[in-house]
């Protein structure tokens, strides 16, 4: 895979390396950091400058996204529920929690998707709640756009810099993305627990009305 692009971007230049960003954020076919540090060296000898690369890429970026985005929102609000109430109680869900769930992220789905962009795994998955909920497009768009930008930009300043040693990051990226889901772990812990003690609250509030 990692030749395929190589092969891809030589051909066809910035072009390749949005389609491939594109794909990556909806199949994750291969890790966007080596994609992007390929990028950072084709930068680095000049095929082509660090500016256009950048909006290339963070264009793919945002082309996935939105790809997500829709898939999302093309289930209703009826459609999710229906769903819920049916299967939901297999898991635990139900649909006054799925209602409260979504209340927050209509909230705080600004910084989540923003900072989702971030967090391997996460810069995809994060589009289809985005999608559920019916976030603001324009809002989706800026936030992604921002999220992706800073994302991109970090991997292929350091494809520069590596130059033809780009490939030698690989190793390390793992590293990195290890660091990034403990974070994830305690972010999740917090904002986890604050999540069940509102539905705690919500259902005793609702059990004394």
């Amino acid at each position: 895979m990692l030749e395929f692009a190589v092969n891809l971007i030589d051909s066809i230049g910035l072009l390749g390396a949005s389609l491939l960003i594109a794909i990556e954020v909806i199949i994750l076919p291969i890790p966007s950091e080596l994609i992007l540090l390929l990028t950072g060296f084709n930068v680095s000898i000049q095929n082509f400058g660090f500016v256009a690369a950048l909006i290339a890429t963070t264009t793919g970026s945002l082309v996935g996204a939105l790809f997500l985005y829709y898939l999302g929102s093309a289930f209703s609000e009826e459609r999710l529920e229906n769903l819920v109430s049916k299967y939901g109680k297999y898991v635990g869900l139900y649909v006054k929690d799925l209602q409260k769930t979504a209340s927050w992220f209509e909230r705080h789905g600004a910084s989540l998707v923003f900072f989702g962009r971030l967090i391997p795994l996460i810069r995809s998955l994060v589009s289809i709640p985005a999608g559920l909920t019916k976030m603001k497009l324009s809002k989706f768009i800026i936030f992604t756009t921002l999220g992706s930008g800073i994302w991109n930009s970090i991997w292929i300043s350091l494809g520069f810099f590596l130059g033809d040693k780009w490939s030698s990051a690989e190793k390390y990226a793992k590293y990195l993305d290890y660091l990034v889901y403990f974070g994830v772990a305690i972010a999740s812990v917090y904002f986890g627990r604050k999540i069940l003690i509102g539905i705690i609250n919500y259902r005793k509030n609702q059990s004394i009305n």
